[in-house]
């Protein structure tokens, strides 16, 4: 964690025309897996666009089987979004270890995706969007 001069220093930004962020509701059922496990599976996903980034869901943190992850030391800060902290997946072994990031206190901004976790896709086996008719945890 910084201290509290490094904190200070930060400058907190809008998201704007020059770094535009969009969150809305996914359509999708959004389904998470893990070595063979289902660590996530949600109808109520929000997808963050942020500048040229591609799209990612944000899935609450109750359609995730948190008892999966394990908290890490890590943390990162973002000029939009604020403080980050992250999880690992211990079941997916090393490249698993911080596959989870959520933003616990996000800037007003992006308030919408409190209580939201995302998965690196390249650390999880899986980020399905299924249609959203399909039954849970199948």
């Amino acid at each position: 964690m910084p201290d509290h001069a490094e904190r200070k220093a930060r400058t907190v930004k809008v998201p704007g025309p020059d770094h535009p962020i969009t969150i809305e509701r996914n359509a999708h059922r959004v389904v998470v897996t893990v070595a063979g496990r289902v660590v996530a599976d949600t109808r109520e996903a929000l997808t963050l666009r942020e500048a040229g980034y591609p799209a990612v869901p944000y899935v609450p943190r109750k359609d995730v089987d948190m008892t999966l992850l394990e908290r890490t030391e890590y943390a990162t800060w973002c000029p939009y979004k604020g403080d980050c902290a992250y999880y690992g997946i211990p079941a997916g072994g090393e490249r698993s270890i911080n596959a989870v990031w959520t933003y616990e206190k996000p800037y007003a901004a992006v308030a919408a995706i409190k209580d939201h976790v995302a998965f690196y896709p390249d650390r999880v086996d899986a980020i399905e969007e299924r249609p959203s008719g399909q039954p849970r945890f199948e």
